[in-house]
C-alpha cells in the first residue's frame, strides 16, 4: 500500500552542516581545493547524512541542502535570467544579519535545462536506493516577487515577470519529475512576509500575485507527484525575520492553493493559533497540515505530552488523520546553521518520529 505524503512524521529539509563539509567549503572558497574535490566531500557527507536520518527513524530523506550556501539563492541564481550579486547588506534578522548576497533579474526568465539541482536530486535518489521516501526542496516562485528581485528594468510590470517565472517553474517541475522526483517542496517566506506586512497598501495585490503563481504552476503538476510547501518566517542562527499569525493569508493559502501538504511553523506565539486552519477544510484539494510544533531553533527537547495536547487542539479544527508533525523549520536554512549540536538535532528528529508513532501509529 502506498503511503500518504506528507507522512505523519515528516521533515522540512535542511540539516546542520558537518565539520568535514564546512572545512571543504571553506577551502574551496579560498581556492585551496577544486570543485571536484568539494563534490567528493559533499557526496561522502550526504551519504553519512542519509544513514543518520535512517538511524533517527525518519522515513523522509533529504540531502540536508548540503550543496547549498542558502536555502533559496543557489537555486534561483541558476535560472536563466536571474543572477547572484552582492548588495550593501544581508538579510536583517532579529539581532543578526546574514552575509551580503542576493539575486536579481538580469534578463528574460526561463528554466535552465542544465540546472545543477536536477543532478543533485539524481545523486540523492541513487544514494537513498529505496531505503526511504526521497524529498527535494526548492524555493517558491514567490521568492522572486519582491521589488529588489524583479524591478531591474528588464520587465515593465511584475505581472509580465511573473508569467515567465510561472513557466520556468512549470518546466522545472517537469524536469524533476522526468528525473524521478515524486516529492517536491516549495519553501516560501513570501507568505510569511505577507502575514508580517498585512497592513501595507500593497498587501492585497501581493497576496493575489502569490496565489496566482502557485495555482498556475500546480495546475500543471504531473499526476503522481506530491508538491508541498513550507511557510517560513525566517531561520538564521536560531533567530527569525518575521512575525504574524496566518490569519491574513489563510483564506487563500489554506483554502485555495492546490498543495498536497502545508508545513507550518507553530513553535511559539509568533505563529498565532490554529483557528486559521479552518479554511483548509473547504479546500477541494485535500492534503495534510504538518504542524511544526518541535522547534529547530533551540536544542531543548519539547515535552511529549505538551506536543500531543497541541495536536489534539489542532484536531478540533482539522481531522486528525489530515494532520502530521515535523520540526518547525530546517536546522540550517543557511550553511551557518542554527545554534545546537548534531546530537541535539537528531534528538529533535527522533522526538518527532516517536510522537507521531504514538499519535498516529506507523505510516
Amino acid at each position: 500500500m502506498s503511503k500518504t505524503i506528507p507522512l505523519h512524521a515528516d521533515t522540512v529539509g535542511s540539516y546542520l552542516r558537518t565539520e568535514p563539509l564546512k572545512q571543504a567549503r571553506a577551502k574551496f572558497s579560498d581556492g585551496l581545493i577544486s570543485r571536484g574535490e568539494l563534490t567528493r566531500v559533499e557526496d561522502e557527507e550526504i551519504a553519512k547524512l542519509i544513514q543518520a536520518q535512517l538511524d533517527a527513524g525518519i522515513q523522509v530523506i533529504t540531502d540536508g541542502e548540503f550543496r547549498r550556501a542558502f536555502w533559496h539563492i543557489d537555486f534561483l541564481e541558476n535560472l536563466n535570467g536571474i543572477e547572484g550579486y552582492i548588495p550593501e547588506h544581508g538579510y536583517k534578522f532579529n539581532g543578526v544579519e546574514t552575509k551580503a548576497y542576493n539575486t536579481r533579474c538580469c534578463g528574460k526568465v526561463s528554466w535552465n535545462p542544465d540546472h545543477p539541482f536536477i543532478e543533485h536530486f539524481k545523486k540523492l535518489d541513487k544514494a537513498v536506493a529505496g531505503r526511504g521516501t526521497v524529498k527535494y526542496t526548492i524555493p517558491s516562485p514567490n521568492q522572486l516577487m519582491y521589488p529588489v528581485q524583479w524591478d531591474t528594468g528588464v520587465y515593465a510590470t511584475r505581472a509580465e515577470f511573473a508569467k515567465d517565472v510561472q513557466q520556468a517553474y512549470i518546466d522545472c517541475i517537469k524536469a524533476f519529475y522526468d528525473a524521478g522526483c515524486r516529492y517536491l517542496q516549495f519553501d516560501d517566506v513570501y507568505w510569511g512576509s505577507l502575514c508580517n506586512n498585512h497592513e501595507k497598501p500593497e498587501f492585497a495585490a501581493d497576496k493575489a500575485q502569490a496565489l496566482e503563481n502557485i495555482q498556475v504552476i500546480l495546475a500543471q503538476k504531473p499526476a503522481g507527484m506530491t508538491i508541498t510547501t513550507h511557510v517560513c518566517r525566517g531561520n538564521f542562527r536560531s533567530t527569525y525575520l518575521l512575525t504574524g499569525a496566518y490569519d491574513p493569508v489563510a483564506p487563500e493559502l489554506f483554502g485555495q492553493t492546490a498543495y498536497d501538504g502545508y508545513f507550518l511553523e507553530y513553535d511559539n506565539e509568533r505563529s498565532g493559533g490554529f483557528e486559521p486552519l479552518k479554511y483548509f477544510n473547504n479546500n477541494p484539494h485535500k492534503g495534510r497540515i504538518v504542524l511544526g510544533l518541535v522547534t529547530s531553533k533551540f536544542p531543548e527537547l519539547e515535552d511529549k505530552a505538551a506536543v500531543k495536547a497541541r495536536i489534539k487542539e489542532a484536531a478540533k479544527i482539522v481531522p486528525l488523520n489530515q494532520l502530521a508533525l515535523s520540526p518547525q523549520c530546517g536546522f540550517a536554512s543557511t550553511e551557518e546553521g542554527n545554534i545546537m549540536t548534531e546530537a541535539e538535532q537528531w534528538a529533535k528528529v527522533r522526538l518527532v518520529e516517536e510522537i507521531a508513532a504514538e499519535v498516529w501509529g506507523e505510516d
